[in-house]
């Protein structure tokens, strides 16, 4: 089943449906040169990357501009929005009731992320055992160092062995905060890091490892964690102590732990890596009590196959969930980088079809996730692995208008010829040629060498190529909604922004005139009541959290 994501009935305007060009105004992604929003095909390919519209805009000639939830009219669409506004009153514009004029805006999305791993310390926190305060000091650094370098997404492990980053009355409270499984920290790291991403223009993805117990067998429990419940499907495998993915009980348990961060956080995404069933090792998984249940019930698939159906089934119910929860939360994965050896020709290594019965192009093709996050590990000097090549052939994988952002090994930088700055900035340049068949981003593990600005690769990025902000793509099964335009008034150069649906936003988009395009020069944070403008002629925008923008407000300051 595709998901299914419910239009936010809050951010619709009245009757836009009715009046106004849903190609125009509803997809909120980038917008084309005609002043068309490119929405999804359910082909391989994407939306536009064309960096603004070419809308002329005719300056209302007054100092302020409020925005309602009022009907709108468009070039496209000639019904007259009231009496006192006639439609086609300037080319690619739109007014309404109030006088104000609304033009359809847009930029070159991208989604520029990091993982931010907690797992054995990793890169948060850096230590086991420190206090509240220093541990929060670490990750006000780490969003602080994100935001100066351009990215606008942060994808943190907030389980990483069935335990959590969080309060949770389902799982204990990580190892990697206290050095102890369960014992309390003093504070709620999730919940900080929600409330400065979204301050700082950050998306803040929750990252879990689905059926990893244990990172290393060595290590003890605390309850209520799930190998203590569900004993009998918790299985030592290689250095590992290992969910069964085949138990409907341990299936249940994730799907209440995903339920209650979706219902009780306000994140972004549900975002999940590699690991299904574990890595082989010489031995066989131990899977053996419900392999025998399902065969003693008169299943007929093969192992392999009942192992990736388990998996598959896993996968739907959580996008389903996602999507019932909260349809601008994205879900995706971040998968091994290839997909099965020889596909595409040529590309040879480990097969995660056989190997971690996982099969992300089904996943992908289904709609029951919004994106995959390929970990394309390899340097573009490696011809079996090539970077140029599969970064390619998983862009053309993508329908439905989903996206692949590029997982990079950034934390290889510098290791080897291989690996120089060049390389990496390669790979960047890569990914974007393939913008128009899918590939919208990358996220870079880990966030370290950004933190540190190995090979000065953090300022190139804040300096040059992510100098210029950036939405993250609108997710592709709500590229149809409208969402109603801002409401604006003007002190002095001080433009208050408000929206009758706030909640539901990510930012207020701040566009100026530039000759004949409106050319982005900010997000401003939701949360955040006022920007200051200079002298000209503006357009502002209300982003929705799942990506769509508004019309823009034009708005002209004396």
């Amino acid at each position: 089943m595709e998901r299914f994501r419910p239009a936010h009935q809050s951010l619709l305007s009245p009757l836009c449906g009715a009046l106004l060009s849903a190609s125009l105004a509803c997809s909120g992604d980038d917008v084309s040169d005609s002043g068309e929003t490119t929405g999804t095909t359910g082909t391989n390919s994407s939306e536009t990357a064309s960096t603004s519209a070419s809308a002329s805009a005719s300056a209302s000639g007054s100092g302020s501009a409020s925005a309602t939830g009022s009907t709108t009219t468009s070039s496209t669409a000639t019904a007259s929005a009231s009496a006192s506004a006639s439609a086609g009153d300037t080319e690619d514009t739109s007014t309404t009731g109030d006088d104000r004029i609304l033009v359809p805006v847009g930029h070159t999305r991208e989604l520029r992320g990091a993982w931010v791993a907690s797992v054995f310390n990793i890169n948060f926190p850096s230590e086991p055992g420190l206090s509240a305060a220093a541990q929060e000091e670490e990750l006000l650094d780490i969003l602080d160092t994100m935001e100066s370098a351009g990215l606008n997404a942060a994808f943190l492990q907030v389980r990483p062995e069935s335990d959590a980053l969080y309060p949770s009355e389902l799982e204990p409270w990580s190892r990697s905060l206290t050095g102890t499984q369960g014992e309390d920290p003093g504070w709620d790291p999730l919940e900080v890091a929600i409330d400065e991403a979204h301050a700082r223009g950050i998306e803040l993805h929750a990252w879990l490892n689905p059926y990893r117990a244990k990172a290393s067998l060595g290590s003890e429990l605390a309850p209520p964690h799930v190998a203590l419940a569900y004993p009998e499907h918790a299985h030592p495998y290689g250095n590992y102590l290992w969910m069964d993915p085949g138990a409907t009980e341990v299936q249940d348990h994730l799907l209440a732990v995903i339920d209650d961060l979706v219902t009780r956080y306000d994140i972004d995404g549900i975002h999940f890596d590699d690991y299904f069933y574990p890595y082989p090792t010489d031995d066989p998984f131990p899977d053996g009590l419900t392999w025998g249940a399902y065969q003693d019930g008169g299943g007929e698939l093969s192992r392999s196959d009942w192992r990736r159906r388990n998996v598959d089934t896993m996968v739907e119910a959580v996008g389903e969930l996602v999507a019932e929860l909260r349809p601008e939360v994205r879900f995706g994965i971040s998968p091994f980088g290839i997909y099965r050896p020889g596909i595409p020709e040529g590309i040879s290594g480990f097969d995660q079809y056989e190997g971690l019965y996982a099969d992300p192009i089904k996943w992908i093709d289904a709609g029951w996730l919004d994106y995959l996050a390929p970990q394309l590990y390899w340097p573009t000097t490696y011809p079996k692995q090539a970077y140029d090549v599969l970064v390619s052939w998983w862009a053309g994988a993508t329908s439905g208008g989903r996206h692949i952002f590029a997982g990079n090994y950034l934390s290889k930088l510098g290791s080897g010829p291989e690996w120089s700055l060049d390389e990496f900035l390669t790979q960047i340049e890569l990914t974007r040629a393939q913008s128009e068949a899918g590939a919208r981003g990358n996220i870079y593990f880990s966030v370290e060498p950004i933190l540190s600005d190995w090979g000065g690769f953090a300022g190139i990025l804040g300096d040059d190529l992510y100098a210029e902000p950036a939405l993250t793509p609108a997710i592709a099964a709500a590229v149809s909604d409208v969402v109603a335009p801002p409401e604006l008034s003007l002190d002095a150069g001080v433009v208050s922004l408000s929206h009758d649906a706030a909640d539901s936003l990510r930012a207020y988009s701040i566009y100026f005139s530039d000759g004949d395009a409106w050319v982005l020069d900010r997000l401003v944070p939701a949360a955040e009541a006022t920007t200051t403008l200079t002298q000209g002629t503006w357009a502002i925008a209300a982003a929705a959290k799942t990506g769509v923008e508004s019309l823009g407000v034009v708005i002209d300051v004396p």
